[in-house]
């Protein structure tokens, strides 16, 4: 299987001289396409620095990371731009839905961004897919969170990216409607053959992955297939203790 993504003895450092931090730690990682990985680690493990360098939203320090065959610290910001827009989707905590679109207006805003008309027929079937069919009027503040991240969702899958990067999706959620996004997430794998990158907090959303990615000071320290949530809350506990 291809890699959709590979990071190449990446590091990042913030800062200079005495006050310099190093987010991120020669971490070389492939990810296979049409795969589910979580990323996950103690706070200030370095997965948000991680998940930027990863999708082309921050350059490292050292290192390379590639899209495919792209390599992006050879574009310039405006093609790292076009790349983000056609090549990735994102899904986050927050939703990130612009409150005075519709259901149907905020899936196709990258489209839109880019020049581009939407497929009605795929459009419709993702509408559908998200369970949102008869929602496709409604703005946001008439749906419920459950929802609201659905149609980011949507909007994340509609270019046909190579990858799709969610930052916390569920983080936001109860754990019912949690449930449900992850399931979708899930599908969108299983049917689609989507590739996913998904950094969370949470074991549960974790065990939804193929593969498990631990972090600990900016270093790759282990890696779980076919995680359940008590082993990935386990693994948790003792990266936990060693990190401190």
């Amino acid at each position: 299987m291809s890699e959709a993504i590979t990071l190449d003895a990446v590091s990042k450092v913030y800062g200079k001289g005495r006050g310099a931090v190093a987010a991120l730690r020669e971490v070389t990682v492939r990810f296979p396409r049409g795969g589910f990985t979580a990323v996950m680690g103690p706070s200030g493990s370095g997965k948000s620095t991680f998940l930027h360098c990863a999708a082309g939203l921050d350059r490292p320090t050292s290192g390379t990371v590639r899209l495919g065959d792209t390599d992006l610290s050879r574009l310039s910001e405006t093609k790292l731009t076009e790349l983000r827009r056609e090549r990735a989707g994102f899904v986050f905590q927050s939703f990130n839905l612009i409150s005075s679109l519709t259901v149907e207006q905020n899936v196709t805003l990258p489209l839109r961004l880019a020049g581009r008309r939407a497929d009605a027929g795929r459009l419709a079937e993702l509408v559908r897919r998200v369970g949102l069919q008869d929602r496709a009027g409604h703005r946001p503040a008439q749906l419920s969170g459950g929802q609201q991240q659905r149609v980011a969702i949507a909007r994340a899958l509609i270019s046909d990216p190579e990858v799709v990067f969610a930052d916390e999706p569920t983080g936001a959620l109860d754990t019912m409607t949690a449930r449900e996004v992850l399931t979708l997430l899930r599908q969108t794998v299983d049917e689609l053959g989507q590739t996913i990158v998904m950094v969370t907090h949470d074991p549960v959303a974790a065990s939804y992955a193929d593969e498990v990615l631990f972090l600990a000071d900016g270093r790759v320290v282990d890696t779980m297939l076919g995680p359940t949530a008590a082993n990935v809350a386990d693994r948790m506990i003792r990266l936990g203790a060693w990190n401190r």
